[in-house]
């Protein structure tokens, strides 16, 4: 078996993912009772960059999607029932209230074909990547 090279920045990307999951633990701990914090899966396809995000209980006219940048923002407001009060509940363990979840998209994307999906529940947003087809190696001629 013949060694691996190190390579520093897939420490500091791990770095990131734990800082990140560790703030977010403790923001949860801290937050009001009634904020809600949709959670989301990130993963790449060979055409798109895709975000799945746990939305029940909100319409589709209750959720934002915009791009600002290179920056995507999903916002919305999950609501409990109408017909029932604080005082109709034996116990409330939902997350109710607004959320605004925030991510940086890589240069690589075409933010203008960006598309979004709701099912069951789950929101698709689908991110495509811009097409390759520019040559990777390009001949400057010298004059």
């Amino acid at each position: 078996m013949s060694p691996t090279k190190w390579n520093p920045f897939l420490d500091l990307l791990f770095l990131q993912g734990r800082m990140g999951r560790a703030f977010d633990a403790s923001f949860l701990k801290f937050k009001d009772a009634g904020a809600y914090f949709p959670p989301v899966d990130i993963y790449e396809t060979q055409e798109s960059i895709v975000l799945k995000a746990e939305v029940p209980g909100i319409e589709i006219n209750g959720i934002d999607i915009g791009v600002d940048g290179n920056v995507l923002t999903l916002k919305g407001e999950r609501r409990p029932s109408r017909n029932l009060s604080e005082e109709n509940f034996h116990r409330m363990e939902r997350f109710y209230g607004p959320f605004v979840r925030v991510f940086n998209l890589p240069n690589i994307v075409d933010k203008s074909g960006i598309k979004a999906s709701l099912k069951d529940g789950v929101l698709k947003i689908v991110v495509p990547k811009l097409s390759a087809s520019a040559p990777e190696t390009v001949k400057v001629r010298v004059q």
